[in-house]
């Protein structure tokens, strides 16, 4: 790999991104949100598990802490690919509160579950035709 391709991969990654489990980027927002950005699978139980990864040892929250979803599946505004979901760990002012089950679809604002339960989906495999 040639010196120009090494600096362009390394400035096209921002200072805050975090490369998380099963093939997801994560990025902070500010103190307490942050983005993941798929960079391979994109299921559900992956975005979950990223997030996780990123609340407990990038932001230092403990194992019962919740994690929301602050935005739905949109642009990042991080790294400018065409998709990501925002979390927070604070609840997002205005929108109805609810824990996400254990099968979930997508991503509604203000869905929630602890970093343990989000932990537990980087055990979960996607279904493959």
């Amino acid at each position: 790999m040639t010196y120009a391709v090494f600096a362009a991969l390394l400035l096209s990654t921002p200072v805050s991104a975090f490369n998380a489990r099963l093939g997801f980027q994560t990025a902070a927002l500010s103190n307490s949100s942050f983005e993941v950005i798929p960079r391979g699978r994109t299921d559900v139980d992956g975005y979950w598990c990223a997030a996780a990864d990123f609340a407990r040892r990038t932001l230092g929250a403990g194992w019962q802490q919740r994690i929301y979803v602050q935005r739905g599946y949109g642009p990042s505004e991080a790294t400018g690919r065409r998709t990501a979901v925002q979390f927070s760990l604070a609840a997002p002012d205005g929108v109805p509160q609810q824990s996400s089950g254990v099968f979930s679809s997508g991503f509604q604002p203000g869905y929630s579950m602890s970093v343990q339960a989000a932990n537990a989906r980087c055990n979960f495999r996607p279904f493959v035709d």
